[in-house]
């Protein structure tokens, strides 16, 4: 049985420096080949990827490959849908260190779920060679979700609005050609936020820790994302409370039967003249 949470956004964030590393990109000097012969040199702005280790009250959590921008976006978003966090403000303090290997965040979490992490922790790391530890960690995998309360939701014309708006709002993209973005939109489709970077689940955990930034919920209006609909990206929408997400690229199974157990409303293939809602049979 699902069991309904309560909003994280209604809580404000510890006052921690809302430290950032980089511009998301790097100009490269390229030779460009042509189909009607000869060479070019030319520089090109490219999309940086490194390795960001996530360090929660000295445990090592997980390294990201990810854009090193709104880091502490990332990692508010990333401690909530790791369900790390319940509100903002149970995330106390983010130190954020460039290192030659790449960058470590090192985060303090409240005593109140500091058990947590070390939880956590035992499954990632538990030996799965047998049967038993094996079923306990595709439980972990795919724990149960909590349910989305009824709410009305933005009409079809509202998603096309926030889909012709989202590409001039990707600037990072827009240079590199070579990003994802996650935006959160209003009810009529308009995006108000929008978060930028390599991985899709990055880009929408940054979404969803500015989103804790700023104290803002959704309202009403919906998640539109650059990407396809994976059952993670599905767990992270309903575990920052979002009433609709909106993919432009095609849904999993897993993806559908997710959304459908904790009532996530799903529009995904979103062009811009018709886009699909997956419907139980």
């Amino acid at each position: 049985m699902t069991a309904t949470a309560a909003a994280p956004f209604d809580r404000p964030a510890a006052p921690f420096d809302l430290a950032e590393a980089g511009a998301g990109y790097r100009d490269l000097r390229f030779s460009r080949v042509a189909v009607a012969g000869g060479e070019a040199p030319i520089a090109r702005a490219v999309a940086e990827e490194v390795p960001i280790a996530l360090e929660f009250d000295g445990f090592g959590y997980a390294v990201l490959m990810a854009t090193p921008s709104n880091l502490v976006d990332l990692v508010l978003g990333f401690s909530l849908t790791e369900r790390l966090i319940d509100r903002a403000d149970q995330l106390v303090d983010v130190d954020v260190a460039e290192t030659p290997a790449g960058i470590v965040a090192r985060i303090v979490l409240a005593p109140e779920v500091a058990e947590r992490t070390a939880e956590r922790v035992r499954h990632r790391t538990s030996d799965s060679s047998c049967g038993l530890c094996g079923i306990e960690n595709l439980e972990q995998a795919l724990r149960p979700l909590p349910a989305l309360a009824a709410s009305s939701l933005p009409d079809a014309a509202a998603i096309f609005r926030a889909a012709a708006a989202l590409a001039d709002l990707q600037p990072l993209n827009r240079a590199t050609g070579a990003v994802h973005a996650a935006a959160a939109c209003t009810a009529a489709g308009e995006p108000w936020l929008v978060r930028e970077d390599v991985g899709r689940h990055n880009a929408f955990d940054k979404l969803i820790g500015a989103m804790l930034r700023k104290r803002r919920g959704w309202d009403g209006g919906f998640a539109l994302l650059s990407s396809r609909c994976s059952f993670e990206l599905v767990e992270k929408a309903v575990l920052a409370r979002c009433p609709l997400l909106a993919t432009i690229s095609a849904p999993t199974t897993l993806a559908i039967a997710r959304a459908e157990e904790a009532g996530l409303a799903l529009r995904v293939l979103v062009r811009n003249d018709a886009l699909l809602v997956p419907t139980t049979r």
